[in-house]
């Protein structure tokens, strides 16, 4: 039984969102370290102890793990000292392991969740929580596996005063945090699934666009939700392509909130200029689909438009992308500029109030 792991802060911080169901007026700070106890490896499962329980609204500070094993790091050149006492507590210790490889920190029970709401994630911050990641590559994960050579494993220092990392004298790639993986639990009939594909949970989902000042929206399949995070990229591409992201440990501030005034199908995600619509199956143009359908249905939910139209617009001013090739399933995503929604005309809603 995973123990309950909560450090409450006195601090009160009020809430900047708009008015939803299940959300309190003041929001609670809450710490959740990266322990045996507190997470999960390789698996989203109904029937997971939580690690946190919160309200809706509150604000988890939270650490996850770099996903290696401490030989690993210390094999490819990282001096002993550098890896995190928490990472080799892990490893040591937890040995309940889901069919996929992700260190998971959670899962997070949200009160007032239920099957058919939809779980906001305000993704307040997050922080680089230790100076190196590393990039991996293997022939069965890599999307030209011709191109993994060796070395196929190699510690990337990051330069967190400047944010950028130098993997090769002359090439500076810019730092961009972000969790690979945030999702919530599958249905119930699904039994234990593996942490390394995404799908309608969310999951692995690997858009690179997930980063601070951003939400996820995740649709519930179970009470409380049972939210899981982790995975942490300093630095990733669209696509994945190379085999892995810059992987390392991050931290961060996420706020979670229940909407019982939205229903979805699968994610989708918004960030200060654009919303995004997502989509993942194990074919590229299925998954691709699934992302273009979605956006027609947010501009025929968020405007005056029908399905014709919508998908007109959606043709124009919508772009679309791929997330990832490496994980059993192909993530897809589709981004509109907010700035042509504003544009559209407002739906009515049935009192005469405009749709948010």
């Amino acid at each position: 039984m995973k123990s309950l792991v909560v450090v409450a802060s006195t601090i009160v911080i009020l809430l900047h969102t708009a008015p939803v169901a299940c959300s309190k007026a003041n929001a609670h700070a809450h710490r959740l370290a990266a322990t045996p106890e507190t997470v999960v490896i390789g698996y989203f499962d109904s029937h997971a102890n939580p690690a946190l329980r919160i309200e809706s609204g509150d604000i988890v500070d939270i650490d996850t793990l770099i996903t290696s094993d401490p030989k690993e790091l210390e094999n490819h050149g990282l001096a002993a000292a550098q890896v995190q006492k928490s990472l080799r507590d892990v490893i040591s210790r937890v040995t309940d392991k889901g069919p996929g490889d992700h260190i998971l920190t959670g899962p997070i029970y949200v009160e007032g969740a239920k099957p058919g709401d939809v779980l906001e994630v305000r993704i307040r911050s997050v922080d680089l929580a230790i100076p190196y990641g590393y990039q991996a590559c293997c022939e069965s994960w890599t999307f030209v596996p011709k191109n993994c050579e060796e070395p196929k494993f190699r510690i990337i220092t990051l330069d967190r005063e400047h944010m950028t990392a130098t993997p090769n004298p002359g090439i500076i790639i810019p730092l961009q945090p972000f969790f690979g993986v945030m999702g919530v639990a599958p249905p119930t009939k699904a039994g234990r699934i593996s942490s390394n594909p995404p799908g309608p949970h969310g999951g692995n989902l690997d858009n690179r666009k997930l980063t601070a000042g951003t939400i996820l929206y995740l649709p519930v399949n179970v009470e409380g939700a049972l939210f899981e995070v982790g995975d942490g990229h300093a630095a990733q591409g669209d696509g994945e392509t190379g085999g892995t992201a810059l992987e390392t440990s991050l931290r961060g501030q996420l706020q979670l909130i229940v909407r019982k005034n939205m229903h979805l199908r699968q994610p989708r995600a918004e960030t200060p200029t654009a919303f995004i619509t997502m989509g993942a199956d194990s074919d590229l143009t299925a998954s691709a689909k699934l992302a273009v359908q979605d956006m027609i249905d947010l501009l025929m939910e968020k405007a005056s438009l029908s399905r014709s139209e919508a998908n007109r617009i959606a043709g124009i001013a919508a772009d679309l992308h791929i997330s990832e090739v490496a994980d059993e399933k192909v993530g897809a995503y589709m981004t509109i500029a907010k700035s042509v929604l504003r544009s559209l005309p407002r739906k009515r809603r049935a009192n005469g109030n405009s749709s948010k």
